[in-house]
């Protein structure tokens, strides 16, 4: 069996190492888009009207969304998304896209734990939203053989 090449070397990682650090431009135009791939038409995530009759600040970012902007990074640092096994978070704020300028979502991938015997890493993931956590327990599973 051939080695497959991977963007992380385990010998060459120790936990706290900071494997990625990217940020993400959500418009209403990303939500519409999202909404048409997924089939989710919640109205929560385009009219404002809708989102404050419920009780929301404005309109929501999907969670599925967010958290698949969150894996993103670690998929591209390891080089194929088989590489992920496990993948959980926990909502913990719901990201509010402006009108008019957008939101931007900050996403920092650090080692959280190695696992050589499994030949294997936990990557945990900060997500943040101006400085404040909108994903908690964020955490992902890689594959390194």
């Amino acid at each position: 069996m051939t080695a497959r090449p991977t963007g992380l070397d385990l010998d060459a990682l120790a936990v706290g190492d900071v494997v990625v650090e990217k940020d993400y431009r959500l418009t209403r135009d990303t939500l519409v888009r999202y909404a048409g791939a997924s089939g989710d038409f919640n109205p929560i995530h385009y009219r404002d009207d809708v989102a404050a009759s419920v009780g929301l600040p404005g309109v929501l970012a999907h969670g599925m969304l967010t958290m698949g902007l969150a894996v993103q990074p670690v998929v591209e640092a390891v080089g194929d998304p088989g590489r992920v096994t496990d993948y959980q978070v926990r909502f913990t704020r719901p990201v509010v896209v402006d009108p008019a300028e957008g939101v931007s979502v900050t996403v920092s991938a650090k080692v959280g734990a190695l696992f050589p015997d499994e030949s294997s890493a936990r990557v945990d993931l900060t997500v943040t939203v101006g400085g404040t956590t909108v994903l908690g327990k964020a955490q992902v599973r890689v594959d390194l053989a």
